[in-house]
C-alpha cells in the first residue's frame, strides 16, 4: 500500500465505504440527544468517558438543566455532583457552565450552526464541532476524528498522519462530501464492533481483503 495512488486509494475508500453502510446501514452518533444542544454536551462530557456512561448521565442534566440559559445560571456544585461519574468532573463542570453563559451572551441562547463559531466556544474544538454539524445539523462540515477513526485510518491505509486535524484532511480527500458524516460513523462502529485496539477481529472483518493491516 506504500506506493498506492491517490487514485487507487480514492477507489478503495469507496470500496471501504459501500461496505460499511451495507455492515451499518442504521449507523449514528451512540450519543443520545434531542436537539444541538443536548449533542454539544454530551460530546463535550464524552471526553474520557464512554458513550454509554454519557447516555446514563445526560437525562438527568438535561431535566435539571433543559436549555442553555438554564445551564449558564448554574451551581458549579450542583452540575459537579451531575457530571461526577463522566471523569474530570470539575473541569467538564466548568466548561459546561462557561459554555452556557457563552451561548446565552453571545447566541441568544442558541447553538451555533458555523464550524467558527463553534470552536469559539468554551470546550469546544473541531472533532466536537464536526459532532454537531453533521449529526444535529445534516452539515458535512468535516470528518469526525475521535481514536476509532485514527486508528482505522491508519489500519487502513486511508492516511498515515497521528494529527487529528491532517488525518481529517486526508478523509476528507478520499471521501465525498456528502458521506462524510456517515463514514465517520460506521468506522467508528466498525472500530468498536470488530476493529479493537488490542486485538482486531480480522477474520469477521468485512474490510479484510482490501486493509494492509489484515491479521489473516
Amino acid at each position: 500500500m506504500a506506493r498506492e495512488s491517490k487514485r487507487a486509494k480514492r477507489e478503495r475508500a469507496a470500496v471501504i465505504a459501500a461496505r460499511l453502510r451495507d455492515e451499518y446501514p442504521d449507523s449514528r452518533v451512540a450519543l443520545d440527544f434531542a436537539n444541538p444542544y443536548q449533542l454539544l454536551v454530551a460530546t463535550i462530557l464524552a471526553a474520557q468517558s464512554t458513550d454509554k456512561r454519557i447516555n446514563l448521565v445526560t437525562p438527568a442534566l438535561f431535566r435539571r438543566f433543559p436549555t442553555p440559559r438554564d445551564l449558564a445560571g448554574a451551581d458549579l456544585g450542583e452540575v459537579e455532583e451531575l457530571v461526577h461519574s463522566t471523569g474530570f468532573f470539575r473541569n467538564k463542570a466548568r466548561a459546561l457552565l462557561a459554555l452556557g453563559q457563552a451561548l446565552a451572551a453571545e447566541h441568544g441562547g442558541a447553538v451555533p450552526d458555523r464550524m467558527e463559531a463553534l470552536v469559539a466556544l468554551p470546550g469546544v474544538g473541531r472533532k466536537t464541532a464536526n459532532v454537531v454539524l453533521g449529526n444535529a445539523f445534516g452539515q458535512n462540515a468535516g470528518v469526525v476524528v475521535d481514536t476509532h477513526v485514527q486508528r482505522l485510518s491508519r489500519r487502513l491505509a486511508l492516511s498515515a498522519e497521528t494529527d487529528p486535524e491532517k488525518i481529517e484532511r486526508d478523509l476528507m480527500e478520499l471521501v465525498p462530501r456528502e458521506d462524510w458524516t456517515r463514514f465517520a460513523n460506521q468506522l467508528i462502529h466498525h472500530g468498536r464492533a470488530v476493529c479493537h485496539a488490542r486485538k482486531p477481529d480480522c477474520p469477521y472483518c468485512v474490510l479484510a481483503d482490501i486493509c494492509p493491516s489484515a491479521e489473516i
